[in-house]
């Protein structure tokens, strides 16, 4: 019988050959890059680990130990910023994808996916943290800005002094990335307390459950990219 401590570190080993045949499929050549980072690395501390630990034989186990730890390291960075490019590159487009890329943040942010959206797949959502209230968009830039526009209206009803900022997720001008949403709402100035935030969940609960309820739009919406930064973390 098998015990938790004995199943995880095969879950992560799964984790870990999942994540990599998910990047395999738009990074054909993973497999030779992490191998050329392995051998580049770990080859320059292995060399600088024979000078530094001494020409000798226990010397020579210590080099070679670091300069294998050292090219592992390498490839787990490395492995890690290509699989999440892949995971961006496997959802951009679909409906819903800015909700799974920013299902990534960490505690302190309440997000709330689909608030708005219409028949056309244009869809708003929604995020809560001390920048204040974050409206996402994503779908028709021309579509979508008149629906980020309705939206900020029906919120600037109960946000009080909450500010409101909008985002149109896309590639074009005044647009943000998808591989850069979650980092550009992190770099937003903090302008809300703790106690206004938790003050401010309720109030949009309140204006949610207003809400008439409406169909979702078409196609699946993206799972969380959070299982690729797990396999990389071990």
């Amino acid at each position: 019988m098998s015990t938790p401590t004995s199943e995880q570190p095969k879950g992560r080993i799964r984790q870990i050959r999942q994540a990599y045949k998910i990047t395999k499929r738009s990074d054909k050549n993973i497999g030779l890059i992490l191998l050329l980072w392995f051998l580049v690395v770990g080859g320059i501390f292995a060399a600088l680990g024979y000078f530094f630990f001494g020409q000798n034989i226990l010397g020579i186990i210590l080099a070679v130990v670091f300069g294998i730890m050292t090219g592992i390291l390498a490839d787990l960075i490395v492995f890690g910023r290509r699989a999440e490019r892949a995971a961006y590159a496997q959802v951009e487009g679909q409906v819903g994808a800015a909700a799974g890329a920013l299902q990534m943040l960490k505690r302190g942010w309440d997000l709330k996916p689909a608030v708005a959206f219409t028949k056309n797949q244009d869809v708003v959502h929604r995020l809560l943290g001390r920048p204040g209230i974050i409206l996402i968009g994503e779908g028709n830039p021309n579509r979508v800005r008149n629906l980020l526009s309705t939206e900020v209206k029906k919120h600037a009803r109960i946000a009080g002094e909450v500010p409101i900022t909008t985002i149109v997720v896309g590639n074009g001008t005044d647009e943000v990335k998808l591989t850069k949403l979650v980092k550009h709402v992190r770099k937003l100035p903090k302008k809300i307390k703790g106690a206004e935030m938790t003050a401010t969940i309720s109030k949009l609960r309140a204006l949610d459950a207003m809400r008439p309820a409406a169909p979702m739009p078409r196609g699946p919406m993206p799972t969380s990219m959070k299982g690729q930064r797990k396999a990389m973390r071990g």
